[in-house]
């Protein structure tokens, strides 16, 4: 989703599509038995208008709702069946351009989140655009201000997620895994967030293969 993608705003958007595979190994737990929902929960909420340095005139704004919920989605054909850092909740984008008198925004839906400290980062796949379609997925980065520093944010998109080619003059959008994002490089100046950290929870005991024994050599 570069911000030339809104209206003429960015270029072309860089979100990437959800794969999935085939069934989960046997001997793997099940998702019911990864589902124990933890004591702590990883969250971040809020709203903010954000200062990006090469859009300085712009009017860019995200709303975050995201809260984790570990194991909870299946992953088929992974070892582990579903992931500790499965996330719910919904991303707002917004980007007006004054310049050409646009306002580009896409909803989406979180399906990853990782904390550490202050710090966030989360995934989320488009459902409702007004530009580029539905089913992209991109990265978001969260930091909590501290000491009277602002809350910073960062997008995966326009200067970072592309593999330049020199050779066609191409620049090649990369697809965008879960939880990945870049530092949280643009300021916020209105608004703000709140991460809420939580540790990542512990992976359940893998129970044992059907016909295997404790005797087994």
């Amino acid at each position: 989703m570069r911000f030339t993608s809104f209206g003429g705003v960015g270029a072309a958007t860089v979100f990437a599509a959800i794969a999935a595979a085939g069934p989960a190994p046997a001997d793997s737990p099940t998702t019911a038995a990864l589902a124990k929902k933890p004591t702590e929960i990883a969250s971040v909420h809020g709203a903010g208008r954000i200062s990006y340095a090469y859009s300085p005139d712009d009017d860019i704004r995200f709303t975050v709702d995201a809260e984790a919920t570990p194991f909870a989605r299946p992953q088929p054909g992974s070892p582990l069946p579903a992931l500790p850092t499965a996330a719910k909740g919904t991303v707002t984008v917004k980007h007006y351009s004054p310049a050409h008198d646009s306002t580009g925004w896409s909803k989406a839906k979180v399906d990853c989140l990782v904390t550490g400290g202050g710090t966030a980062t989360l995934t989320a796949v488009v459902v409702e655009p007004n530009v580029s379609e539905p089913g992209k997925r991109f990265g978001l980065s969260i930091q909590r201000g501290r000491g009277g520093e602002p809350d910073r944010l960062g997008f995966g998109w326009d200067i970072v997620n592309f593999e330049p080619r020199a050779m066609d003059d191409q620049d090649v959008e990369l697809p965008t895994g879960t939880c990945m994002a870049p530092a949280p490089f643009a300021p916020v100046v209105k608004g703000g967030f709140t991460v809420k950290h939580a540790d990542l929870p512990p992976l359940p005991a893998t129970p044992k293969a059907a016909g295997k024994s404790d005797n087994a050599q």
